[in-house]
């Protein structure tokens, strides 16, 4: 049986976040706070959706 490889994540940490767009995380705290991306909170923890970091870098790409 052939494995099938695991799922894209959907959310990331803010530091693997920052990352996957080459940012630091105070810049990534700044387009938060700008409404540029999108978190989620589960309890404590905040977390980037991956789907608002491309739409991010698809309204970066267009203008």
């Amino acid at each position: 049986m052939i494995a099938s490889p695991p799922p894209d994540p959907i959310c990331l940490r803010v530091n693997d976040a920052a990352r996957m767009i080459g940012v630091g995380r105070t810049k990534l705290y700044a387009l938060i706070a700008a409404g540029e991306v999108e978190t989620v909170k589960l309890g404590k923890a905040t977390r980037i959706t991956t789907a608002s970091l491309h739409d991010l870098i698809k309204r970066q790409r267009e203008g």
